[in-house]
This record gives structure tokens, C-alpha cells and sequence, in this order.
């Protein structure tokens, strides 16, 4: 697998979105830059930038600010060397499908989450860096329906993030790491899995814990490098 690319890339180009782009099959954006949709801002209701149909791939895609609510999929959807540069709200929301992946490209200025998991299934995170985020994963701990859903996450960069992955202890789900490096962390103040106990829609999930336990939280110590 290739290793998690150094540095943002450059936009070949920039173009203004002005409502979402509808995606079926492969969209390859070349590496321009796309922007224009929402205020930036943490609104649960701003429309996406891309949104992905079932079996979609988004590929060499940079997602600009205003991004509005980043990149839906409605069933399992590929995203390769995809570039959030400033995220808002997510990055990508992941609502239906089973499985979904996530292979290079990076994302950075998530105030919340970058990768958020609505939906059932397995989330595939790899060859990924992540700058300055809340959380880079979280399984829904209070949607409509409480699915046990799974993240699987190798060889990712992560700097100024305050957890790597949260997820819902009671309703079996788990995160895998592998090949996690931190920057700049000298006091260990990332976590790399958080738990939390699932509620029903329209309460908040509490958080009851952090830390490998090989049952949710699936690693060890030699799966993190601290730089």
C-alpha cells in the first residue's frame, strides 16, 4: 500500500458549486478544486457537495471551502484521493450500503467529525491523513436506527485530533488500527478509540470509556507510532 502523501496537493484548477453534484459510476475531478455549497459552518441541514448513488466512486477530488455537508453516500461508494481542505461540517457521511472506502487523500479544520457513519456495515480508512479534527471517525451513537457498524483504519497520519475513533460499545461495535502514526503529541493527548453507550434518535450518546479492550477497541501498542 502506499504510504499516506506528505503534503496537500495543489488544486489544477478551481470551480464554484452551486448545487450537488450528482455521482453514479466513477467521477474522477482530476485533482481541481470544487467549493461553493453552504457557509462552512456546523448546520446538520446544508446539502452536500457530492452525493454518491450505490457502487459510486469519487476519485482525485479536492473539496474547497464552503464545502456544505461534504460527500454523502447512499450506499456503498469508494472515495480515492479525495482532499477535504477545510471540512465544516463532515467530510463524508456514509448512510447507506454495507461497506465503504476510503483509500488516500486527507482531510484537515473538521471542528466535529470527518467521517461520520449513519448507515450498517464496515467504514475502510486508509493511506489517510487527518490535521486538526475532532474526531476522524464516529459511529452514529443516536440515528434512527441503531446498526452495529465497524471501522476498519491503516496507515494514517494523524496530527492535532482529538480522537481517532469513536464508536457504541453496547451495540457491538469495533475499530481496528493499524499502522497509526501521531505528530506532534508529546503528552499523548489523542485518544485512539473512544466509547461510548448508543441512544435512541433525539438524546445524546454518554461517553463511558477509551482504550483497547480486544472486544471494541482493537489494537496494540506496537499498531501506534509517535513522532
Amino acid at each position: 500500500t502506499n504510504p499516506p502523501p506528505s503534503g496537500w496537493p495543489t488544486p489544477t484548477s478551481s470551480q464554484k458549486v452551486d448545487a450537488t453534484i450528482a455521482v453514479s459510476g466513477t467521477f474522477d475531478g482530476g485533482l481541481k478544486r470544487y467549493y461553493g455549497i453552504g457557509d462552512g459552518g456546523q448546520s446538520e441541514s446544508q446539502d452536500p457537495m457530492f452525493e454518491l448513488a450505490a457502487g459510486a466512486t469519487l476519485r482525485n477530488v479536492i473539496i474547497g471551502a464552503p464545502a456544505g455537508d461534504g460527500v454523502h453516500c447512499e450506499g456503498n461508494c469508494t472515495l480515492i484521493n479525495v482532499w477535504w481542505e477545510d471540512v465544516g461540517e463532515d467530510a463524508a457521511t456514509f448512510r447507506g450500503g454495507t461497506t465503504y472506502t476510503v483509500d488516500g487523500g486527507g482531510a484537515r479544520s473538521a471542528s466535529d467529525k470527518v467521517f461520520q457513519h449513519n448507515g450498517s456495515g464496515t467504514v475502510y480508512i486508509r493511506n489517510f491523513r487527518v490535521e486538526n479534527a475532532g474526531k476522524l471517525y464516529r459511529a452514529c451513537g443516536n440515528c434512527s436506527t441503531s446498526y452495529q457498524r465497524h471501522v476498519v483504519i491503516d496507515n494514517v497520519v494523524v496530527r492535532d485530533t482529538d480522537a481517532i475513533a469513536g464508536i457504541n460499545t453496547n451495540w457491538g461495535d469495533t475499530a481496528r488500527f493499524s499502522r497509526i502514526t501521531i505528530v506532534d503529541d508529546p503528552d499523548r493527548e489523542t485518544s485512539i478509540c473512544v466509547k461510548y453507550k448508543g441512544v435512541p434518535k433525539g438524546s445524546e450518546p454518554t461517553e463511558i470509556g477509551e482504550g483497547a479492550d480486544g472486544v471494541n477497541c482493537l489494537y496494540s501498542p506496537s499498531d501506534i507510532t509517535y513522532q
